[in-house]
C-alpha cells in the first residue's frame, strides 16, 4: 500500500479518540489507496458496468467514517473493513443490477485469475458472494481472508497483518480458501 502505515495507524487511532482533525488529515492520506482497490477490481469488471470506481471508493469512505464508535487499530484493519465494505456494495449493486435484467446477462465464476489476488473479468458477484458467505459460515478465518485478499486487494503480508497471523499461514489458508470456493462454485463442495 502506498501511504506510510505508521501515518495512517497514526490518524487512525486519534480518529478513535474523538479527534476531528484527524480525520480531515486521514482522507488525503487513505483516498488515494481506496481509489487504486476499487479501481483494480474494476479493471476486471464486465464492460459498461454502471458502478465507477469513484462511486464505490466515496460510498464505502462514506460508511467508513460514519462508524463513530470504531476503535481503529492500524492502517490494515482500516483497509480490511473497507474491503468488506466495498464487497457489500458490489454486492447490493450486483443484485439491484440483476433485478433490473430479471437474472440475465450473468456469466459464472472462475476462480483462475484469483490465484493471482485478479479478479476475472465479468465476475458473477453474487454467486461468488454466496460462496463466501457459505465458507465463512463454515470457516469464518478463511472467509475473511478471501475477503481481504479478493475485494480488498491486500497483499499476503497485509493480510498477515490485518488476521494478526503469519505470511506463511495466509499462504496455506488463501490456497485452501480458493480450492473450496473453487468447488463450492461448482457445485461440488462437501459442507
Amino acid at each position: 500500500m502506498s501511504s506510510p502505515p505508521g501515518d495512517v495507524t497514526r490518524l487512525l487511532v486519534a480518529w478513535s479518540k474523538g479527534d476531528r482533525d484527524a480525520l480531515e488529515d486521514l482522507i488525503p492520506v487513505v483516498y488515494g489507496e481506496l481509489r487504486r482497490i476499487a479501481a483494480r477490481y474494476f479493471r476486471h469488471e464486465r464492460p459498461g458496468h454502471t458502478l465507477q470506481p469513484t462511486v464505490l471508493v466515496h460510498e464505502a469512505y462514506l460508511k467508513l467514517v460514519d462508524q463513530d464508535h470504531a476503535r481503529w487499530q492500524n492502517r490494515a484493519q482500516f483497509f480490511g473493513v473497507a474491503a468488506q465494505l466495498m464487497r457489500r456494495i458490489l454486492v447490493d449493486h450486483a443484485r439491484t443490477h440483476r433485478a433490473a435484467k430479471r437474472g440475465g446477462g450473468m456469466t459464472p465464476v472462475t476462480l483462475v485469475d484469483v490465484a493471482f489476488a485478479s479478479p476475472p473479468r465479468g465476475v458473477d458477484v453474487i454467486a461468488l458472494d454466496e460462496s463466501l458467505t457459505r465458507l465463512t459460515s463454515l470457516y469464518p478465518e478463511q472467509g475473511r481472508l478471501v475477503e481481504l485478499r479478493y475485494f480488498g486487494g491486500l497483499t499476503i503480508e497485509e493480510t498477515g497483518e490485518a488476521m494478526d497471523t503469519s505470511p506463511a499461514t495466509v499462504k496455506r489458508q488463501w490456497t485452501v480458501a480458493r480450492a473450496w470456493l473453487l468447488r463450492d462454485l461448482k457445485g461440488e463442495a462437501k459442507l
